[in-house]
């Protein structure tokens, strides 16, 4: 962003230009016979848009004050600045004179909205806003001549400087409402007050911490359920702060924003300093001018103790979720591959597939750290809803489906092998080991389990600390099988040496990967349409074939076979991208189950009229989501219960990115599928289940959504 200082020449020169060009327009205007609205001055606009002067009275009236606007329509991308600017920027001012019978207005600002460009924070307004005036008059019931110049900085891609000169008569007489006494009304309805017409109440201001490690605390409470609460700090002392982060608790009626001190803002403490802020909740807000309290920074460790032991907890579990089915065959030929090894090979080779295992989680923890400082959406399993993943999972599951079939074999080198492992069969080292676990865990991660959602929500509401530490503990916990061996090593030992009976269980086990293969297509074919997966599929099918054959190729052609392969595993990659139909919303399954499309703004009115209303979020990759629906979700009395007047039940298609969504997960601290709530008269801020459905609990959270019969 390209920002002028106020002071400097070339702004002035910037703001001369941009009042000769208001001036002209406004000439213009005039000359094409274009009258001014009654109760509004002319336009005059710019390349960022218009400002007019406007009045809520097309007369003067008899009362002491008239209720002004100052009314900005700016084109897209345009912007302009609250009082409070943020980062950089400065706020319209307005210079009144030359006014007749027209005291000094104040402005009402309304509540801003947040701008996140380049690191930069601003606050603003976007689109078109009025700011409300309170004019005092000199004399009641005389003519008033209200004469402003307005200077105001736009901003779009640049900031440029602009100015306007405005005037607006008003004649004397009884008052009459103009065109835009509603308006100005409905802006002025937008300023904050102490929220109490809102429902808003801020209960404790609190700060820990001193410098750079200071954080401002505010604790909200709403009768109505907080959507995306934003705070909005100002004082004469008061320094700047990070981007806030909001926690809602209690059905979303509660809220927790905490706004961290900038790097080098503070020095010291905010207590005792005189703080406005102020809160903004979609069209709600509330402003106060607090001192906060100092509190002892609480310690996180208990809390981050206990969300490592569900961490561990949930990992293990992880490893008999459905979603872990398709790699059972990696696992399983892992163990077999050991029988008749010796007790040290098989002790290392297991600890190895768990150094894997805990890798990968790391590398999701980094990339969750990356996307959220990025300030885009991050949940438990997003890795799937990129086409680009799936096409390179069905490219290696493919490539190791058809391996374990015969059709070629992957000659690896001979610091992959080690010969001393197993009495002169050959096995894998370390390395292989390492990265067949890191392989298993990318398969094993689109669904939730019991405990692993609570942890994941948990790590992904706070800091890069918490997340890594939390999906740490979520790799050992799914390693712990391999740890287990690796502790008790004869276990292995004991399986049947690798022989001739090896040859079907490859053959069995190909099957499962290529059956996983067939499944991520589907997944594509919804995401980015038949056409992209079916090239996809077909490219990868054809690559494997021509490894298959090769070995009958002439000789001539042997060297061939590498370039032929790499173009068609490239076709494959690249078909999502260029065949990419953006499918609108698949039809669903044919069910018991009149499903409708989630839309969350629905639910509140739902409620009003006495319904029950069941959630399904979901996703063409999330296997336990396809469990729930075949065992409890359609069929038998959890079905017939969807399927009454009262009861509207909603499927929300997670399979594709939607921020949608992904904030409604986060709203009741969850970031991974699958997740289903119901909300009813009796249960008007949700029943959350199990991620692992059952008739009884989903039975019974129906009849306490549904209330008193």
């Amino acid at each position: 962003m390209l920002l002028f200082a106020p002071m400097s020449n070339f702004r002035s020169l910037l703001a001369g230009l941009a009042l000769l060009a208001s001036a002209g327009l406004a000439l213009l205007a005039s000359a094409s016979g274009a009258a001014a609205e009654p109760g509004a001055s002319d336009w005059a606009t710019t390349e960022s848009g218009g400002v007019r002067l406007v009045a809520a009275a097309t007369t003067a009236g008899e009362a002491p004050r008239l209720r002004l606007g100052l009314q900005f329509k700016l084109e897209p991308g345009w912007k302009i600045y609250w009082r409070s600017p943020g980062d950089a920027g400065y706020p319209p001012r307005l210079d009144w004179n030359g006014s007749a019978n027209l005291g000094e207005p104040r402005i009402l600002w309304p509540a801003p909205k947040r701008f996140v460009l380049a690191g930069l924070q601003n606050h603003g307004y976007a689109g078109e806003v009025i700011l409300p005036l309170d004019a005092p008059l000199t004399e009641a019931g005389r003519t008033v001549a209200a004469r402003v110049a307005v200077d105001y900085l736009a901003c779009a891609q640049i900031c440029v400087p602009q100015q306007a000169a405005l005037a607006l008569d008003l004649p004397s007489g009884p008052a009459h409402p103009s065109a835009f006494a509603h308006d100005i009304d409905r802006f002025a309805a937008l300023v904050p007050g102490d929220g109490s017409r809102h429902g808003l109440t801020l209960d404790r201001v609190e700060t820990a911490g001193e410098g750079d490690g200071a954080v401002l605390r505010l604790s909200l409470s709403a009768a109505e359920p907080f959507d995306h609460p934003d705070a909005f700090v100002e004082g004469d002392d008061a320094p700047a702060f990070e981007q806030p982060r909001a926690t809602l608790s209690d059905g979303g009626r509660r809220a927790l924003i905490e706004l961290p001190v900038a790097k080098g803002a503070l020095k010291g403490t905010l207590a005792r300093r005189s703080l406005t802020v102020t809160v903004a909740d979609g069209p709600r807000a509330l402003e106060a001018t607090v001192i906060a309290t100092a509190v002892a920074a609480a310690s996180p460790v208990p809390a981050l103790l206990g969300m490592l032991a569900a961490a561990l907890l949930g990992g293990m579990i992880l490893n008999l979720m459905p979603c872990v089915l398709p790699v059972l065959s990696i696992k399983v030929l892992g163990a077999l591959s050991h029988g008749g090894a010796e007790r040290g090979h098989v002790r290392a080779s297991f600890l190895a597939s768990a150094a894997g295992i805990v890798a990968s989680f790391l590398a999701l923890a980094g990339l969750a750290v990356g996307v959220k400082a990025a300030g885009a959406a991050v949940g438990w399993g997003i890795q799937f809803q990129q086409p680009g993943f799936l096409a390179v999972m069905v490219i290696l599951l493919g490539l190791f489906a058809a391996n374990l079939w015969g059709m070629f074999e992957i000659a690896l080198p001979s610091w992959l092998l080690n010969r001393g492992g197993g009495k002169g069969v050959p096995h894998h080292t370390l390395l292989g080991h390492f990265l067949s676990g890191a392989f298993a865990t990318l398969l094993a991660t689109p669904c939730s389990a019991p405990f692993l959602g609570t942890a994941v929500g948990f790590a992904l509401a706070r800091g890069p600390l918490e997340i890594v530490a939390v999906f740490a503990a979520l790799g050992v916990g799914m390693a712990a099988p391999f740890l287990a061996v690796a502790a008790w090593p004869d276990v292995a030992c004991r399986l049947p040496r690798p022989g001739a009976w090896m040859v079907r269980v490859k053959q069995v086990m190909g099957v499962a990967l290529a059956a996983t293969g067939l499944w991520l297509l589907t997944v594509l074919a919804v995401q980015t349409g038949v056409a992209a997966a079916l090239l996809a599929g077909g490219s990868v099918t054809a690559a494997v074939v021509v490894l298959g054959l090769r070995r009958h190729f002439p000789e001539r052609s042997q060297a061939a076979v590498p370039a032929t392969v790499a173009a068609l595993i490239a076709l494959a990659v690249a078909a999502p991208f260029h065949l990419d139909e953006a499918p609108s919303g698949a039809a669903q399954a044919s069910s018991g189950v009149a499903w409708v499309a989630f839309e969350r703004d629905a639910i509140p009115r739902l409620l009003a009229e006495g319904k029950t209303v069941f959630v399904d979020v979901t996703a063409d990759w999330c296997i336990t989501c396809k469990v729930n629906k075949a065992a409890v979700i359609e069929r038998g009395d959890v079905a017939r219960r969807l399927g009454q007047s009262g009861v509207v039940a909603m499927r929300a298609d997670w399979t594709r990115p939607d921020d949608g969504i992904t904030r409604f997960l986060a709203d009741h601290g969850r970031y991974g599928i699958p997740f289903n709530v119901v909300y009813g008269p009796g249960a008007p801020t949700g029943v959350a289940l199990s991620e692992l459905l059952t008739d009884a609990e989903t039975l019974a959270a129906l009849d306490r959504a549904g209330g008193p019969r």
